[in-house]
């Protein structure tokens, strides 16, 4: 997040009379990353949590809505299709696998900025400004490298939300389009999903124009009810209709190695969510919260890799190596339940878009509120305008980008959602100490290999069936 943000008000930022002494006392501190061990005495006296204020701070149940929200999106509708890649029984494994992976690397990001806002004695700071003090206060070799590091996530987080904010209006368009065709009458491939895209324009922009995450939350909820809705009527078809393939379940229990680089990029991009967890971080009313074993972060994440194991599974089972890329597509159209389903996954997804997009303002607006001092808030709103339509002219230009994205998720996810956490982690702790045996070290290198994994094969099996058609 940033320090400013929108003119004269401070960012979603936090604390200090905020907090009542038995909110103070509910405070869990990890002992794992206590900020003393940040061994810098002129920060001793500060504490980021009692001197950062907020006009509007989110309460942990705002942050685990939200959370839940930027989790649980339509990458889940995928999961049969992953599942299919690596059979039922290493589907749950490499589920549970990914899900441990990428919420210990945004663990680890945000216990880093806990001890870097002490040593930058800032009250909060965005994955891009984590990633530059780390550097900063890392090796001396590696100082002059922290503008550039910054710089490179800035980059690559702007690209895969802005590119992903253009493949959700293009999700919202077709699934409306889909059961407009079939009450007109009309072929589907014959109704222009472009025309439905720019009706989205206007819905867009007044759900960016929300300029605070608090207020964003009622939208977030209303994307969980409704995704709840298509996902609970989507186990009805799972379990209530046709048979469940069991008889050939033999053949589904495992996949050969060759098919497995799907499944984790397909995964990785649904459930990583990396981008939002500072900006959520910074936007608590009690940020240390997010921590713990019963914290936020590992309560949002259980919950979600729960129920992508059920989609996951029951969708294989159900339609087996038939199943589509999307598990609403296997769906009856003429049936008023799958109707139901698109037109409730069209709704969630436009309420997500409000809280992915908030990552591509967030950046833009920091980079140019300099430029607007006068009038700020219109300047703003105007930017917002102006990157909402940029999404929506994209997705009129190329609307079957979901493909590309595939190749841009499993690139951007795997290095800023595991392999940047991993390395942040590690200079962040070179001049602390990594622990006995140095199992920092040893346990973010497992961490990089697991990425360069998801990178290196993820990416070339994407790209593979992009030139296949497939």
């Amino acid at each position: 997040m940033v320090t400013e943000r929108n003119g004269n008000a401070p960012a979603p930022q936090e604390l200090q009379t905020f907090l009542s002494p038995e909110e103070k006392q509910k405070e869990k501190v990890v002992s794992t990353y206590n900020m003393s061990d940040t061994k810098d005495p002129e920060s001793a006296d500060f504490d980021p949590f009692t001197e950062r204020k907020l006009d509007n701070p989110t309460s942990d149940m705002d942050t685990l809505t939200h959370l839940l929200k930027a989790s649980l999106g339509t990458g889940i509708l995928a999961m049969p299709k992953a599942f299919k890649n690596v059979g039922l029984v290493l589907g749950i494994f490499y589920t549970i696998l990914v899900a441990v992976v990428c919420t210990h690397c945004a663990y680890i990001l945000i216990k880093c900025s806990h001890v870097l806002y002490k040593k930058k004695r800032k009250t909060q700071m965005s994955f891009p400004e984590v990633g530059e003090a780390a550097l900063e206060y890392g090796p001396q070799a590696l100082r002059s490298y922290a503008n550039g590091f910054r710089i490179f996530i800035l980059i690559s987080l702007f690209a895969t939300y802005f590119g992903t904010s253009s493949v959700y209006t293009v999700i919202v368009a077709k699934n409306i389009a889909q059961v407009a065709a079939y009450y007109m009458d009309i072929p589907e491939e014959k109704v222009d999903t472009r025309l439905f895209i720019l009706a989205l324009l206007l819905p867009l922009i007044f759900l960016a124009w929300i300029r605070n995450l608090k207020y964003l939350a009622p939208a977030s909820m209303i994307a969980n009810c409704f995704m709840g809705l298509g996902l609970g009527i989507t186990l009805y078809y799972l379990l209530g209709t046709g048979e469940l393939k069991t008889d050939q379940i033999n053949d589904m229990l495992f996949k050969h190695p060759f098919e497995w680089p799907e499944f984790f990029s397909l995964t990785i991009f649904a459930i990583e969510a990396i981008g939002v967890i500072m900006p959520l971080e910074n936007a608590m009313k009690t940020p240390r919260s997010m921590l713990g074993i019963c914290g936020v972060l590992n309560k949002g994440t259980s919950g979600v890799t729960v129920v992508y194991i059920i989609i996951g599974f029951l969708g294989y089972l159900r339609f087996g190596e038939t199943v589509k890329d999307s598990i609403t597509l296997d769906l009856d159209i003429t049936q008023i339940p799958a109707q139901i389903v698109k037109i409730s996954i069209a709704i969630a997804v436009y309420c997500t878009y409000g809280l992915q997009f908030y990552v591509c303002i967030e950046i833009m607006w920091k980079s140019i509120k300099d430029k607007f001092t006068k009038r700020p808030v219109l300047a703003d709103y105007i930017m917002r305008t102006i990157m909402v339509t940029s999404t929506v002219l994209l997705a009129i230009a190329v609307p079957q980008i979901a493909p590309f994205m595939g190749v841009l998720g499993a690139f951007c996810f795997s290095v800023l959602g595991l392999i940047a956490p991993a390395f942040i982690e590690v200079i962040t702790y070179w001049h602390i100490g990594f622990g006995p045996t140095k199992y920092i070290i040893w346990k973010n290198v497992i961490v990089v290999i697991f990425g360069l994994f998801a990178l290196v094969f993820g990416t070339k099996a994407a790209i593979t069936q992009i030139i296949l058609g497939n």
